[in-house]
């Protein structure tokens, strides 16, 4: 898409924006009174309200700052941030991205959070271990740890004890990318063809499925957190020499190889769907519908299984232990400071507020993400106790030693991500080998730190 293009949306954008919480470009000083106001990004509509809430706190505290929140989803978001720095006229702090940041920090658009760090002494030990870390280039630190999410599997909790399978057996899978395990016999026992034959059934049909025991994601870049990642780590895989910040990718380990060929076998059985026929409606839909019994998700995606309105019920359990052991990515937002900034001092401010307690404890009583601070995850999993909905599948695994990895950080992340994206689903496609494939994209993504 053209600049102009993105421009344009963007613009239309701002133009229909009804409410007082939604602005576009740079913050402004009121007229009238003086007050700077601040315009601040976020893509997450279910986090929005708690994040008003937070901006009302620290207004009230703050009585000479106004804080302007814009909302937008993902994929647009993205767009539209690219546009407002290259316009000069971005929002003085947003919700930021390891895999999008590092592009940001190499072209000087963040501010370097860490004189005023130090100087408040912000106690960086507070947040879960690791998060703070990330934000951090060659000294400087380009964001505050905002929250944290890990991986889990989902199910349907009716279809997996129609097919007989105990919810106390989903704690205790074993995985490989030989057979699969006892994942691959639970994923065969829940899937059930047009007749009511499951998988492992002899006469089990699968060209005629009714519902698939596993939903796979394969829109899913260059780390596979929503599935072939978190198994390929379980099976030994790493993706670089060093993280962050590494130069080397080893996407063309056999590890990952043969895990990616376990995920074709899978759909070749009929235990997933075919990627070519796969519909575009997201896993978590397809799964509410029933036409899925059990998927990965994301620990943000909580409050999309627990709706009240969901005519299914669903639960969590861990991911499935492999050769290597449980593996979990753990991953972080912050909020980061436009370099840019007319209003350095006030956005300074309100990112400290939003990774203090005042507002990660408003944020946990949402229910909807675990905040960064340790403190404050354990209010949101009180909140989702109270609800009456077990999490710990998120939380255990966030606290058991060597059972999360983080998600690689390095320079070149978003052309990265396309790259690997294509040459994997060229596997599952059924187009090329495992190894030729990854061993193709592996040499391409390197000559990009040459």
């Amino acid at each position: 898409m053209s600049s102009k293009h993105l421009r344009l949306g963007a613009a239309l954008l701002c133009l229909s924006a009804t409410t007082t919480l939604v602005s576009c470009g740079n913050s402004d000083d009121d007229a009238a009174g003086g007050r700077t106001t601040l315009n601040y990004w976020l893509w997450d509509d279910k986090q929005m309200p708690a994040y008003q809430e937070c901006a009302t706190a620290f207004e009230k505290a703050n009585p000479d700052i106004t804080v302007k929140i814009t909302q937008t989803a993902w994929g647009q978001y993205w767009q539209n941030l690219t546009t407002q720095l290259t316009s000069g006229e971005a929002p003085d702090v947003w919700t930021d991205q390891a895999s999008y940041y590092p592009q940001f920090a190499t072209s000087n658009q963040l501010l370097d959070l860490q004189p005023l760090v130090d100087r408040d002494k912000v106690d960086l030990s507070a947040y879960q271990a690791g998060l703070a870390d990330i934000w951090v280039k060659d000294g400087k630190r380009y964001g505050l740890p905002k929250d944290w999410d890990t991986m889990a599997l989902t199910y349907n909790t009716a279809q997996l004890k129609k097919q007989g399978v105990d919810a106390a057996e989903l704690d205790k899978l074993t995985w490989n990318p030989t057979d699969g395990g006892t994942f691959e016999e639970t994923i065969a026992k829940a899937t059930v063809d047009t007749e009511g034959r499951n998988g492992l059934d002899p006469d089990f049909d699968k060209n005629h499925v009714k519902t698939y025991g596993f939903l796979a994601e394969w829109a899913d870049g260059s780390q596979g957190q929503n599935g072939w990642g978190d198994l390929a780590a379980a099976n030994g895989f790493t993706y670089v020499d060093k993280n962050p910040w590494g130069t080397h990718y080893t996407y063309d380990d056999p590890k990952l190889a043969e895990t990616i060929a376990w995920f074709k076998r899978l759909i070749d059985k009929g235990y997933a769907p075919r990627f070519d026929k796969q519909s575009s409606v997201a896993n978590s839909e397809l799964l509410i519908a029933g036409k899925g019994a059990m998927m990965v998700s994301g620990s943000w995606t909580i409050s999309t299984f627990t709706n009240p309105k969901n005519q299914q019920k669903f639960a969590f359990a861990p991911l499935p232990t492999g050769p290597n052991g449980r593996k979990s990515p753990i991953n972080g937002l912050s909020d980061a400071i436009w370099a840019g900034t007319k209003h350095p001092d006030q956005a300074w401010k309100w990112v400290k507020f939003l990774a203090s307690a005042d507002c990660q404890n408003l944020v946990a009583e949402r229910a909807v993400v675990f905040p960064a601070l340790k403190s404050a995850t354990r209010k949101a999993l009180a909140a989702h106790q109270a609800k009456g909905d077990d999490v710990t599948a998120f939380t255990d695994v966030a606290a058991a030693k060597g059972e999360t990895f983080q998600l690689p950080v390095t320079e070149h992340g978003t052309e990265i991500n396309p790259m690997v994206q294509d040459a994997i689903q060229s596997v599952i496609l059924g187009r090329d080998k495992p190894e030729a494939a990854l061993k193709s994209v592996n040499d391409k993504v390197n000559d990009l730190f040459k």
